[in-house]
């Protein structure tokens, strides 16, 4: 199991305005929610992070069993124990089950297997009676749970997620968010969100890392940074003076 990874000095150019430059040490158990204005760089680096983006420089480095694994960008297997859950669902015109099972599918997972599971985390998003329907006939909440669905029968690694409930009304946030808190208790996987919803971050989490123009200001205890920040830019947007 991967129980470390770490970001060392990467950094990511995408115009003349903007680069990510940062550092980042993250362990298996807490969640870590990184927050910070629109167009700090969260969800580049948690797509950096994820695999799913090469940096321009710098390198993320995953640890399984203490040692560094080789270049896990270039590692299916390694890829396949990481899952991003983005903040809009992308799912196939084919069933709940289905699109479910799509993970699952990839990684050759017997039947049997395959069956369990599905129907172990629709019942935990809330989905089980309308596995056998078109998932395209789903709301937007029911669809973000499918994709979060779809996630959880992975048992991934490392379990991210970009803006989890953006956009969604109270009663499919509330379900959502029980589900992340329900997931971390006890968990031996490394988890990271990314979140405007600052009573979210601050219900949720166990680690916030704060972001502000491309960099990472401070990696607080969730308790401490609501309370007292220990940046004066964390603490103007803790205080809504940095949007």
């Amino acid at each position: 199991m991967i129980e470390r990874l770490q970001a060392l000095t990467i950094k990511k150019q995408y115009n003349a305005r903007f680069e990510l430059s940062c550092s980042i040490d993250i362990k298996k158990g807490p969640l870590y929610t990184i927050v910070g204005p629109n167009g700090s760089g969260k969800s580049t680096l948690l797509r950096i992070l994820g695999l799913l983006e090469q940096p321009d420089s710098g390198e993320v480095i995953y640890y399984q069993n203490g040692m560094p694994l080789p270049n896990p960008h270039n590692n299916t297997e390694i890829r396949r124990k990481v899952v991003l859950v983005p903040s809009r669902a992308a799912l196939f015109h084919e069933t709940v089950f289905q699109n479910a099972a799509y993970g699952l599918r990839l990684r050759k997972i017997g039947k049997n297997i395959c069956e369990e599971r599905i129907m172990k985390a629709l019942n935990e998003v809330g989905l089980a009676g309308k596995e056998n329907i078109n998932a395209c006939e789903l709301s937007s909440g029911e669809s973000q749970r499918l994709a979060l669905a779809r996630a959880l029968v992975i048992e991934p690694d490392i379990f991210m997620l970009d803006e989890p409930t953006a956009s969604l009304d109270p009663d499919n946030t509330h379900i959502i968010e029980k589900i992340i808190k329900d997931k971390k208790e006890g968990s031996q996987q490394i988890m990271i969100m990314v979140t405007h919803n600052l009573y979210q971050a601050k219900s949720l989490s166990d680690f916030i890392i704060y972001m502000y123009g491309g960099a990472i200001v401070e990696v607080t205890a969730a308790g401490a940074f609501f309370e007292k920040p220990s940046t004066g830019l964390a603490q103007k947007f803790v205080f809504g003076e940095v949007y």
